[in-house]
């Protein structure tokens, strides 16, 4: 039955759902959908019945044709289709994809493992989300969701400006970055939280850059900023970065 097994692979990812969302779809565990896509075990008909019905297709044609051949591969015509329909597609990557993203972050099969979405207000480019957590980066709460453009190059970067770092070394964090007058290999990450001290990665070792555009997060409940501590801190904020600009020049 293996023939059914690359079908149901196939039909999750033209989808575009995670082996979660499909498990919770057809009603069954995660950890069978990985069986049966690795082919170490076979689905039974009440499956078979369950992803016919999904998909509308025949059980006939899950047990007997390979669906990713049928017409030409439906998996790049969805690619292509997403791409020329819509610009602004948006992968969001939570949490715990972020250490998957360091080695898939450029994989469309890992890509299209990540959940989608589209905002009408952003212009056309090329968007990514990213959950982040922590305090370093407050008044952004931790479990906020940063939306951000891509940057193609290091010239692009703008001093103190906020962005999505993806680095070998520190994997994916939410920065103010400065770069160095000095050295151009070196690059200065700044938290808005002026708790947290600034630190240097090599240029070298970052594989992406992604400068934030939007912040989603959830509606703060009953809290409020305290004007004297919030100007003490964007004071302390303003004499960080004073005082590293001097040490760069």
């Amino acid at each position: 039955m293996a023939m059914a097994n690359q079908n149901m692979k196939y039909l999750r990812k033209l989808r575009g759902l995670t082996q979660d969302e499909f498990a919770q779809k057809i009603g069954i565990k995660r950890s069978l959908v990985g069986a049966y896509e690795e082919e170490r075990a076979e689905p039974n008909y009440e499956v078979l019945e369950t992803v016919s019905d999904l998909f509308k297709v025949s059980i006939d044609d899950l047990l007997r044709k390979d669906l990713s051949e049928t017409k030409g591969s439906y998996l790049s015509k969805r690619r292509q289709m997403k791409m020329l329909a819509d610009l602004n597609v948006i992968h969001f990557v939570p949490v715990k994809a972020a250490a998957g993203y360091l080695n898939g972050y450029a994989d469309p099969e890992f890509l299209d493992e990540l959940n989608t979405f589209t905002l009408p207000m952003l212009t056309s480019g090329s968007y990514r989300a990213f959950e982040i957590v922590g305090d370093s980066m407050l008044p952004t709460p931790s479990g906020s969701v940063i939306v951000a453009e891509k940057v193609n190059n290091l010239d692009e970067v703008k001093n103190n400006n906020a962005y999505i770092v993806v680095s070998r070394t520190e994997g994916v964090v939410y920065k103010r970055v400065l770069k160095s007058n000095r050295s151009k290999n070196k690059l200065t990450l700044l938290s808005d939280n002026p708790a947290y001290q600034p630190y240097q990665v090599n240029a070298e070792d970052v594989l992406e850059f992604w400068t934030a555009q939007l912040v989603i997060g959830k509606v703060a409940q009953g809290q409020r900023w305290d004007v004297t501590n919030l100007a003490s801190m964007v004071s302390n904020l303003q004499d960080q970065v004073n005082n590293l600009k001097k040490k760069m020049n």
